[in-house]
């Protein structure tokens, strides 16, 4: 399929993307999967995705739940690989089909659907403290980069000359509401303990449309989120959190409260949405077009006409965090993720919050029963015990 290049070359290293162990492993999959699509791979009587009656190359019009189902029933098969090793060439092929929705070339991440991926082996028994959890490292590398981007966007913006052209102010405006939105989001993530889910848009959930404006009091230092267990509940926003989302609001200066507080910046969604809406609101396609045309974005169009947006979602969230991980070049050595994935934070603030303060304290802030904390991070506890049957060993027996 000829968006494996682009993928790869968004995905590689180097001066062109044409580097790095990711690229190259990727590849591999990639063609693996290509082959099997074509029926080329898989069991005798296995024709592949098109339907028999076509004779083409497969498309991106042949791709669905069922077919990533099917793909991951073939890497479970009897190939003698480790559950490892199946799960890390499904995640390629998964991370492929996500880029893909982001592109535009697919309308829904099907290989994250659950019936996709029910036929992957189960968990290997990794302890839940080998999930991911961003260290204080990685934490403070990732919020330090977004935070000096967004301080030098803002600053380019807020200084440009009375002269400068309307265009260009508007291309100021948008560099700095981008690198505004990210640091936001990342600080919320990496402090709050949030669910991303929690916080963006579901597109199979319409209660979880995304935070809004009117639902962050500042002030306070509180925000009203759809939790888990199916019922608003505020969270807390720590002093972190608070000055990036007070600048990237006065940024942006959404028209109204029912504004997403993290909007989408997909330049094809914006767009439709903009021209449907003027429609709506009677103007001609002409007067549409030159509307647009006296913008540099359609996002900024939208602030001004209030043409709300949708949230962005939990996969854009994955998307934008591969993105930051990458720029900000940080050390990341985990099985599964080769970049800070959103519940890492979550993870992340949930071992300080342990290790600070206990389990009980920590299970109300990450809005966990205490027993299902204890549970997950058993190797916090586990540790500590350890620490205390060696000061027992060395009271006894000090030799």
């Amino acid at each position: 399929m000829s968006s494996f290049e682009r993928y790869l070359q968004d995905k590689g290293k180097g001066r062109g993307g044409d580097g790095g162990n990711y690229r190259r492993n990727a590849a591999r999959e990639l063609e693996r999967f290509a082959e099997w699509a074509a029926g080329q791979r898989g069991a005798d009587d296995w024709t592949g995705i098109v339907p028999a009656d076509a004779d083409r190359e497969p498309a991106f019009e042949d791709l669905d739940e069922r077919v990533f189902r099917e793909y991951a029933r073939h890497l479970s098969g009897d190939r003698g690989l480790k559950q490892n090793t199946v799960q890390t060439y499904y995640r390629y092929i998964s991370a492929w089909c996500g880029w893909c929705v982001n592109e535009g070339y697919l309308e829904a991440h099907y290989a994250q659907r659950a019936s996709a991926m029910a036929p992957l082996p189960e968990d290997d028994g990794r302890k839940p403290g080998d999930q991911q959890a961003w260290t204080s490292e990685q934490r403070h590398a990732l919020t330090r980069h977004v935070d000096e981007r967004a301080r030098e966007a803002i600053e380019t913006y807020t200084t440009l000359p009375e002269d400068a052209a309307p265009l260009d102010r508007q291309r100021a405006r948008y560099t700095a509401l981008k690198a505004a939105r990210d640091r936001a989001l990342v600080f919320v993530l990496a402090y709050t303990a949030v669910r991303v889910g929690e916080l963006l848009r579901d597109p199979n959930d319409p209660r979880r449309r995304g935070v809004r404006w009117e639902d962050i009091d500042l002030e306070d230092g509180s925000m009203d989120v759809y939790r888990k267990k199916q019922q608003w509940d505020a969270a807390s926003l720590p002093d972190p959190v608070i000055s990036p989302l007070q600048s990237y609001q006065k940024i942006m200066d959404p028209p109204t409260e029912r504004w997403p507080v993290f909007p989408t910046f997909d330049q094809r969604t914006l767009a439709e949405l903009v021209q449907d809406e003027l429609a709506d609101r009677g103007e001609r396609l002409d007067a549409i077009g030159k509307r647009r045309n006296e913008y540099a974005r359609d996002l900024l169009l939208a602030l001004d006409e209030d043409i709300r947006p949708p949230s962005i979602t939990t996969d854009g969230a994955r998307s934008i965090l591969q993105r930051l991980s990458e720029a900000a070049e940080i050390d990341i050595d985990h099985p599964k993720h080769d970049y800070l994935a959103p519940h890492g934070g979550r993870r992340g603030m949930g071992e300080v919050l342990v290790r600070a303060f206990g389990y009980t304290v920590a299970a109300r802030y990450l809005d966990n029963s205490e027993e299902m904390v204890r549970e997950r991070y058993s190797h916090i506890e586990a540790g500590e015990l350890g620490d205390v049957a060696t000061e027992a060993l060395n009271e006894i027996d000090p030799s």
